[in-house]
């Protein structure tokens, strides 16, 4: 198959080709999460929390309210886990990754699987405070458990108490799970059993190969069109594990093996086209957060697209190529531009900054108006009431002149 046709493939299976709902509501939202099959969760909140985004990329101004209620109010249509980093899934997903829960021990990370070692008895303590008196933040844990207790200090990120990292070890370990998060982003922790929905949690544990090959399945779906790095990056899968469960896929006739013109990794080694995939013609227009599933895997980005994206939050400012919080900008069937944004929601009315926009080599002629009414929409939809552009990127001057000669559209609430 050509790139061309690969490329629709893809878009396709992630929700792009279709026409946007004029009112969407939450059967859109549950919708866009069974197609996606996972969404990952970050803390960055420059423009907005990054969960929000991939259902706006695909459904347009949607109320941000009916995503939080179908994660904190029961029955939970979405909960979180280590799925692809922190994520929300489908709660049928979450007995998927029960193998994982039960390899807390081996593979969570050093401080939280340290604790359940040298601190059995605090891990047990919060268990039962959780099971007596959830849902808790870890800062009421702590009050209760351990008043007067200090954090760490010793790095800016992660400065967990013991309470904390008891909390983080029951999480992995599927003991405890998130009824929803606080204002402040922090979760709220409660025992699993009441989280889940009680048919979800009385269930049986599935077998660990196939639970691994139901995940392959979803990110197969999702993905149209794949090879097995890609595979197995959706769920952060192990090798051994999403090559066999390929094979079996492949042998079971879900999994077409399919080279593709133009992708070199397709010239050393099999792609997968689900059996499902589909490619219809795709005129989207669609701002992505750099952690879209379309998107976070980048040697595949970069494959599909011909475009090479890096997440800079983390990159020293004067590192930094195109800005802090960069979204690319997805025009047609193709990554059009990428443009630096932020909310700010202290001035007078709210403004979207745009601090810098940048065309792709090759971008259609008409991308600075097809982002400029983007951009509307999306201030309307954050309730801003102004976009302004900056000076920096080689598509700031045409951004800015197609919102208006200031660079500045006011009274977005219509948009």
């Amino acid at each position: 198959m050509g790139a061309a046709e690969a490329r629709r493939a893809v878009l396709a299976a992630q929700g792009f080709a279709g026409r946007r709902p004029a009112a969407p509501g939450a059967a859109h939202v549950a919708g866009v999460l069974e197609r996606l099959g996972v969404v990952q969760i970050d803390s960055v909140n420059v423009l907005c929390r990054a969960h929000y985004l991939p259902f706006y990329s695909r459904l347009g101004p949607y109320p941000r309210e009916v995503l939080d209620r179908a994660a904190q109010r029961r029955p939970r249509r979405l909960v979180e886990y280590w799925a692809h980093e922190a994520s929300y899934v489908p709660p049928a997903t979450h007995r998927l990754l029960r193998w994982r829960m039960a390899r807390a021990a081996h593979d969570a990370w050093g401080s939280v699987r340290s604790v359940a070692v040298e601190q059995p008895a605090l891990v047990a303590a919060v268990l039962e405070h959780v099971g007596a008196h959830g849902p808790l933040t870890a800062r009421e844990l702590e009050a209760a458990l351990a008043p007067g207790g200090s954090r760490p200090s010793e790095h800016w990120g992660w400065n967990w108490s013991a309470v904390k990292r008891a909390l983080e070890h029951l999480f992995f370990a599927g003991a405890v799970s998130s009824a929803g998060r606080t204002a402040q982003f922090e979760r709220r922790y409660d025992l699993t059993e009441r989280v889940l929905p009680p048919e979800v949690a009385a269930a049986a544990d599935p077998e660990p190969e196939e639970a691994v090959r139901a995940l392959v399945s979803i990110a197969a779906r999702a993905l149209g069109v794949a090879g097995e790095a890609s595979l197995r990056d959706y769920f952060r899968l192990r090798p051994e594990q999403s090559r066999r469960a390929v094979a079996q896929l492949v042998e079971a006739g879900e999994l077409v093996p399919v080279r593709v013109r133009g992708w070199a990794s397709s010239e050393r080694r099999p792609v997968y086209r689900h059996v499902g995939a589909r490619a219809p013609r795709v005129r989207a227009r669609a701002l992505l957060t750099p952690f879209d599933p379309l998107v976070w895997h980048r040697p595949r980005t970069e494959e599909v697209f011909g475009v090479a994206l890096r997440l800079e939050f983390y990159v020293p400012r004067e590192q930094r190529v195109h800005g802090y919080c960069v979204l690319p900008f997805l025009l047609g069937e193709r990554i059009a531009a990428r443009v630096d944004l932020k909310a700010d929601r202290a001035a007078p009315g709210g403004v979207l900054r745009v601090p810098a926009a940048w065309a792709e080599p090759g971008a259609p002629a008409g991308t600075a108006q097809e982002l400029a009414a983007e951009l509307e929409r999306l201030a309307g939809w954050l309730g801003l009431g102004a976009v302004e552009v900056a000076g920096r990127g080689d598509l700031a001057p045409a951004l800015s002149g197609a919102l208006g000669r200031s660079g500045h559209v006011g009274a977005l609430g219509s948009t």
